[in-house]
C-alpha cells in the first residue's frame, strides 16, 4: 500500500477512537420495561422476521 494511503487509514483508525458515544444509558429506559403488551411483541417480532431478516441481492 503507498505511504499515502497508509497514513489516511491510520489518521482513520484514530479518529475511531475518539468517536463518541450517541444515544440513552439502558438504564434511563429501564421505565419503560414491561409497558408493552405481550400480543404487541409477538406481531412486532413477527414483521421484523418477516421483513427485517431477508437479504435482497438485487437491491444493490
Amino acid at each position: 500500500m503507498p505511504k499515502n494511503s497508509q497514513k489516511r487509514v491510520l489518521e482513520f483508525a484514530k479518529s475511531l477512537n475518539h468517536s463518541t458515544v450517541q444515544g440513552v444509558p439502558g438504564s434511563q429506559l429501564l421505565r419503560f420495561a414491561g409497558v408493552i403488551a405481550p400480543d404487541d411483541i409477538a406481531l412486532m417480532r413477527k414483521a421484523i422476521e418477516q421483513d427485517c431478516e431477508q437479504v435482497d441481492m438485487n437491491e444493490w
